[in-house]
Formats: structure tokens, sequence, C-alpha cells
């Protein structure tokens, strides 16, 4: 009887097959890319055959390899309907943001997608950390950053960071709104992390004169902070609408500085998504369109 392949050989093999690349394969399954590599080699001893042909800008099948692949693939496909046909699809969608996305945004918006979809068992993980899709059990990820962030993961924009100047009607009481330049460069800077203040200032020709001002790791502390009148804040406007709305914050100057670091909504390439997953997303695309 003919010994069956190591089923993490397989995996790896399969992977590296579908993107034709160590790397890419590496990012879906999250290990090295020499750990795919190793693996693949792995299998072909054990079969005693090629199945690539190393190239210097990624891979491709031997004939060998791509008939070996397709019938691999076939059966991974098998299995996976197999396991789905002996439990219904989950209605938990597990939702990893960072907490001033989750605090000043989603949290917010969260009647209207409980509202939507009373089904589904949305959670929230809120963190600073980039979160693993397989080792956290992770389906959607909204992060600020700049692509690429993977060749196996979708990737959408949900918002661009438009960075505006906020403020509380208290700290503004005796100014005209927009703000003299001498009367902004005079108030005190709320800073966040992304220390946007320099460039925001730079764009307006303005020194800052407010002096050290508070520093704060998030933006949502900067926000609340700027809410109890504590100083101006730098925030991106869609996070800041709601409060502006409400006149809880005033938006000081009416220029906008486009930073580099927009909003993305990440998710794994699947040949067959589960329909509670998708429904996340399409709810957060909605929205977002929505927004503008």
């Amino acid at each position: 009887m003919t010994q069956t392949p190591p089923l993490n050989s397989l995996r790896a093999f399969e992977a590296a097959g579908r993107h034709l690349n160590f790397r890419a394969a590496a990012d879906e399954m999250a290990v090295t890319q020499g750990a795919v590599a190793q693996q693949v080699r792995h299998l072909e001893a054990h079969l005693g055959i090629p199945l690539f042909e190393r190239l210097p800008k990624g891979l491709a099948f031997t004939s060998s390899g791509r008939s070996y692949h397709g019938r691999i693939t076939s059966a991974f496909e098998e299995l996976r309907n197999a396991t789905a046909s002996l439990r219904p699809e989950p209605d938990r969608v597990l939702v990893s943001v960072t907490p001033t996305f989750a605090a000043k945004w989603l949290i917010p918006n969260l009647p209207a997608f409980s509202a939507a979809h009373p089904q589904i068992d949305l959670q929230i993980l809120a963190t600073e950390k980039v979160s693993s899709f397989h080792g956290d059990g992770i389906d959607v990820a909204i992060r600020q950053g700049q692509p690429p962030f993977g060749a196996s993961l979708e990737v959408v924009r949900l918002f661009r960071q438009e960075v505006i100047a906020v403020a509380a009607p208290s700290l503004l009481a005796g100014h005209d709104v927009p703000l003299s330049p001498e009367t902004l460069s005079m108030l005190p800077k709320l800073h966040d992390a992304h220390d946007l203040w320099p460039g925001f200032l730079k764009m307006l020709k303005l020194e800052d004169r407010g002096g050290h001002g508070l520093r704060l790791s998030q933006t949502a502390l900067t926000m609340d902070a700027a809410l109890s009148g504590q100083g101006v804040a730098l925030v991106s406007s869609f996070l800041a609408r709601r409060d502006i709305e409400a006149d809880h914050l005033v938006q000081v100057v009416p220029e906008t500085l486009l930073g580099e670091q927009h909003f993305y909504m990440l998710a794994l390439r699947k040949p067959k998504r589960n329909s509670s997953a998708q429904a996340v997303i399409d709810w957060f695309t909605s929205m977002a369109d929505a927004s503008g």
C-alpha cells in the first residue's frame, strides 16, 4: 500500500500551487516562507519527483506537479464539504479592530448592525497588535496602514485618513470659528502616537506656541481629552463626525490634512466564505459608502 504523504506537506503544496509563490502561501498559512518551502521539499522527496520549477520570481508547475495539484485541491475541497455537512454554519464572526475605531465608530454604529443582522453574534477584539487570522481565529480585521497587506488577503479601503482639528466649545469660548492662525498657534495641542501636529502646522505655515501639550497613546484618548476641553486634537474626520453633529466638538479650521494611513478592511481570500462573515463584510462596506 502506498504511504500517504504528511498532511502539512500537502497543505503547503496546495497553497503554494494556488499562488505559485512560497511567500504568498506562507502569508495564508501564517508561517514562514522557509517553512512552506521545506514542507514542499519533503513532499517532493516523499514522492520522488519534482513538483515545481523554482524560478527567480516564483514557481512553475512541472507536468506531474500540475496534475497532482488538481487532484489534491479536489481532495481538500471534498474534506471541507464533508466537514461542513456535519455542522451548521456558525453565526459567530470575530472582528479585530483598533481601540479607537471600536470606541469612536464601530460601537456607536452597532445598533444599526444588530437591527440588520440579529442572528449574527458579532464579537469584537479591540487591540493595537496585528491579529492572526489563523492563530486568533479572526474573520475580519479593520486596520489603519498602507498596502500591501499580503497576497492572501482581500483588501477594501473603507475610510481615507482625512485629518481635521477639533476642540470642545468650552475651549473656544470667546474665539471666532474658524480660528485665526494666531489663536490656533497659541491653544494647547493634544498629541497621539500618529504625531500629526508637525505636518498639520506645516501645512498651515504655523509654529506651535501652545506649550508641550498632553501626549496620549491613542487617538480615542486625545478625542476624550478634547471633549473635556483640554486642547485641540487631530482626528480622522469620520471618527469625529458624530461628536461634531452633536455639537460636542467643533472643527476649528476648515483645512484638512490627507494622511497616508487609511483605514482598510481585511479578510482572507476564500473560494467560499461563510454567509455570516460575508454579511459583516458587506455591512462595513455599505456603511463606509454611505459615509461618503
